[in-house]
């Protein structure tokens, strides 16, 4: 594949980019199934994506650098309505992000050792609703937006590969600048790319957010969780001062 040079894409919140892909890391393979079979669960998401301007998953480094884009350009149009309904940044996120990134493979990630002691039915209930909790968090951290910009490092070979790290650069002024990369996989059965993790500085933040909720799965069980996510997924997008 032909090495681009570093590039610059309109400015991105550090924050968001901090918590764009709070998605999975590499699982134990009894969990390989979430994402290899997502019909379970993704219906929904193929008819919204089939109405939209596609944005090709055949290569991670063009489809991160095209999904920003796309966000922040529509984020950038909707303001004036998004400041008198905020909860419309939810839909912004739908539309535009989630299509992208494997939410199934990061909600039995969340699970973890803790699978067997769940039904089916826990953990078809749990990957919805960990979706909408997703989106919500997203959709929050947007009312952060200002203007920080991000460098993409240049593309490399990734014929070989499953996973691909699609490093970035948040360019900060009077202060260091932030690394971030991109952990994305490749699906066997279709060759499309999805985000799966975000490593900020050398911190996962999935495997930050596993850690908190692993918890509560042990001690209260995933119904108890997916009850506590609903919640939390329910609450309206407010612009903090």
């Amino acid at each position: 594949m032909k090495n681009q040079s570093v590039k610059k894409i309109k400015p991105l919140t550090v924050t968001l980019f901090c918590s764009l892909i709070l998605t999975a890391s590499i699982i134990p393979s009894a969990f390989v199934y979430a994402s290899e079979k997502s019909s379970d669960f993704s219906e929904d998401e193929e008819v919204l994506e089939s109405s939209l301007v596609y944005v090709d998953k055949k290569d991670p480094y063009l489809m991160i650098e095209k999904v920003a884009s796309k966000t922040f350009k529509r984020f950038a149009d909707e303001l004036q309505a998004i400041k008198a309904e905020p909860n419309i940044i939810k839909n912004i996120i739908r539309e535009e992000l989630m299509p992208y990134i494997n939410y199934q493979y990061s909600a039995f990630k969340v699970i973890g050792k803790h699978l067997p002691k769940t039904t089916e039915q826990e953990r078809k209930d749990f990957v919805p609703v960990f979706r909408e909790y997703l989106v919500t968090s997203y959709a929050q951290v947007f009312t952060l937006y200002n203007n920080q910009p991000v460098e993409f490092s240049p593309s490399k070979d990734f014929s070989e590969n499953r996973i691909v790290s699609v490093d970035t650069r948040i360019i900060m002024t009077g202060r260091d600048n932030i690394d971030v990369s991109f952990k994305v996989r490749k699906n066997r059965k279709t060759g499309d790319w999805k985000a799966y993790d975000m490593v900020a500085e050398g911190v996962s933040l999935l495997d930050t957010k596993q850690a908190e909720l692993g918890s509560v799965i042990r001690q209260k069980g995933l119904s108890y969780v997916t009850e506590l996510l609903k919640e939390k997924s329910d609450r309206d997008i407010v612009f903090k001062d």
